[in-house]
């Protein structure tokens, strides 16, 4: 039996995206849950603030899966900013730098709980001033495919490349401010060259675009998925 999976949504965006990646799991034979973001839930840690009140959302979700199913273990899936809030969940690092809370309600130490992490088009570096403090954090704490029992699957999509022309400038600017380099490829919003981690399963797929919403294809379509749930477990 599959163990049961997890996905945390990217950033600014509520679960009701998700639901179709879900249930394409679930028909693979994966029980799947996705955490039940709202919109508004990440209305608090707007401005590169405290990621605090979704990683408490997420640690409910994977505690109730767990009783759920009966398991010691989950796969997390997490999509854009989700991958690099999900390193912070799996951590034994007092997450204090927001200053928002006292140390020991800071820790989650899930990294037990999770057989494998996938991150999708997840930007684990990055220089943009609000997102800067919270990736730092999670990079100088948690360098690369930091625990060795934890499967780590870092999946990019190559499917825009950043030029200063009509069609390619949000790409541009996305990745400019991401890694310092406009002219790259990537899905759209990540380039490429970040959204992978040392000693990962590093995968790049072409065609892939960014986002649930964006046209054409993306991470969770369902042409896509076979070349990275086969990673799940």
């Amino acid at each position: 039996m599959p163990l049961p999976t997890v996905i945390l949504p990217g950033y600014l965006e509520g679960a009701t995206a998700y639901i179709p990646l879900e249930k394409s799991l679930q028909a693979l034979g994966f029980p799947t849950v996705t955490v039940p973001l709202r919109k508004r839930d990440w209305l608090p840690t707007v401005g590169g603030r405290s990621m605090m009140p979704i990683l408490r959302i997420l640690d409910r979700t994977v505690k109730q899966t767990l009783k759920q199913h009966n398991a010691c273990q989950i796969n997390l899936i997490g999509h854009s900013a989700g991958g690099w809030i999900s390193r912070i969940y799996i951590g034994e690092k007092p997450y204090t730098i927001h200053g928002d809370e006292i140390e020991s309600d800071q820790v989650w130490g899930a990294h037990s709980y999770v057989a494998t992490l996938i991150t999708l088009g997840t930007p684990h570096v990055s220089l943009e001033r609000w997102t800067k403090r919270n990736l730092d954090f999670v990079k100088v704490n948690y360098p690369g495919a930091f625990y060795p029992y934890i499967r780590y699957v870092c999946v990019a999509g190559k499917s825009i490349f950043g030029a200063r022309k009509k069609g390619s400038w949000l790409a541009f600017n996305s990745y400019q401010i991401t890694c310092g380099n406009g002219e790259t490829w990537g899905d759209g919003i990540t380039p490429i060259e970040v959204a992978h981690l040392d000693n990962a399963e590093n995968l790049t797929i072409e065609g892939v675009r960014h986002s649930p919403k964006s046209p054409g294809l993306w991470y969770g379509s369902p042409e896509i998925l076979p070349l990275w749930t086969k990673y799940l477990v």
